[in-house]
């Protein structure tokens, strides 16, 4: 559809953005370290060339998943969403263990810094920018539906996090004189590196093996009791897919036995059009019909998230 397309084109352009900036900042960040040869400052540095690299991936990753689907692919190409904030997670994690071996191996050796107070300058802008870029790509992930323009934005307010703790740690450095806390801050950092990594790789796994999002499952039944219908009697067997922007939906949901077919298509047709009202246009909705028995109306019963997960009705 034109509007996806629209959609699909702004992901890329923004992640374009991500990129040229992540460029831009690694080169602010390797002249900051060239010029104190800090530690410290050197694994922020290392992290810059992973973001350049997740860059390129995640661009590539939505290109790919704007790609409409064909006979191999009938459920569309977002799923390359999720291995790509997956290897942009290894890239991270891979960082953070050569910045801990970097600053091991480094633990021996004499520890001159020079010019402190420049380089936590530089790397202060580098923050900014990165938190600035980063909330912008997860405003517009989020707007989108899309998990790369997240993963990247989520990325880049970790490395804005970890830059102000290496900021602190250069202040206490450049205050006391004591060049070994360089080491330290780095050492410290290297290991949240690691953590940031490795959570971005599991809810990428998680997406990969179609975990259940409960937050979405949790909107999803309270806006449908909101709006819940007398012949609505039943909704179970619930399952939630995420295919990039596409929320692929199964459910069965109870009415009369005495409806006719169309009736009953009907009521199908009036809860897919609220889902599709609230969650997009980009929601694949298959409803399975099961009839209750006759006379039988809908009961006060609230539907919840336990109920509509299991694989028989909850009333029958």
């Amino acid at each position: 559809m034109p509007k996806d397309a629209a959609i699909a084109r702004q992901n890329i352009r923004i992640q374009k953005y991500v990129t040229v900036v992540a460029v831009i900042l690694f080169a602010i960040k390797f002249f900051a370290w060239y010029t104190t040869r800090s530690m410290a400052i050197y694994t922020d540095t290392l992290e810059s060339i992973v973001n350049i690299i997740s860059g390129f991936f995640g661009l590539y990753s939505l290109y790919f998943s704007a790609q409409p689907r064909d006979e191999k692919h009938p459920y569309g190409h977002g799923k390359i969403e999720f291995i790509s904030a997956a290897i942009e997670g290894g890239f991270v994690t891979f960082a953070g263990v050569m910045i801990i071996f970097k600053v091991i191996a480094s633990l021996g050796a004499p520890h001159v810094l020079e010019r402190l107070d420049q380089g936590i300058i530089l790397i202060l802008i580098t923050a900014v920018a990165n938190f600035a870029i980063g909330t912008f790509s997860i405003r517009y992930g989020k707007r989108n539906k899309s998990l790369a323009l997240i993963a990247s934005g989520k990325h880049l307010q970790t490395d804005t996090w970890s830059t102000i703790g290496i900021i602190v740690g250069l202040v206490v450095v450049a205050v006391t004189g004591y060049g070994f806390l360089d080491s330290i801050v780095a050492l410290l950092f290297g290991g949240l590196i690691i953590y940031s990594g490795v959570i971005i790789i599991r809810e990428a796994i998680s997406g990969i093996l179609d975990a259940a999002d409960p937050e979405l499952i949790r909107d999803i039944v309270a806006f449908i009791n909101l709006h819940r219908r007398p012949n609505w009697i039943d909704l179970h067997n619930l399952r939630i897919i995420k295919y990039g922007r596409i929320l692929h939906i199964d459910a069965h949901m109870t009415v009369p036995g005495n409806l006719t077919v169309t009736k009953a298509h009907e009521e199908q047709e009036v809860l897919a059009a609220l889902i599709r009202e609230k969650f997009g246009h980009n929601v694949e909705l298959f409803i399975h019909l099961d009839p209750a028995g006759v006379g039988i109306a809908s009961t006060e019963e609230d539907w919840t998230v336990e109920n509509v997960l299991r694989n028989r009705g909850h009333r029958f």
